[in-house]
């Protein structure tokens, strides 16, 4: 989705999509520095657009820089959590489901495949090839976990 203005491509696909104002350079330079990585090209793309979209019922089909942040930092350095589950670097959280299970891209590793943690059995399954993907599918209802 390169060439492809992401509000514009969003925007045309079937579903609800409530965009926020784009997220300040700031909000980026923050989540990368706070995560220790630099975020995958097409979701600092999308933020600069929109600092996260909302679905229908308020659901964060994308979250905000500073939420990316906040939520992958709180996973990777609480200590109960880390004696429950997986270590959590590989994924770099993006969206929720709404009921627990988490959205992510590779954090350090230049591929654009989506994830869906389960937080009830710690399982990692692939969802969708791109993150352009994801969002169709998602809005269309088509990702069933």
């Amino acid at each position: 989705m390169e060439s492809t203005v992401w509000t514009e491509a969003v925007a045309a696909l079937p579903g609800t999509a409530v965009f926020k104002p784009a997220a300040p350079e700031s909000s980026l330079v923050h989540c990368a520095t706070t995560l220790g990585h630099p975020l995958p090209a097409d979701l600092v793309a999308l933020l600069r657009e929109s600092d996260g979209i909302e679905g229908e019922y308020g659901d964060g089909l994308i979250w905000s820089a500073e939420r990316i942040a906040s939520e992958n930092q709180g996973l990777r350095e609480d200590a109960e959590l880390a004696s429950l589950y997986m270590p959590f670097d590989a994924l770099l959280f993006f969206a929720d489901e709404g009921n627990g299970d988490l959205f992510g891209l590779l954090s350090r590793i230049d591929r654009p495949d989506v994830f869906v943690w389960n937080h009830e059995d710690d399982s990692r399954i692939w969802v969708a090839p791109t993150l352009a993907k994801y969002l169709e599918w998602r809005l269309a209802g088509q990702i069933k976990l």
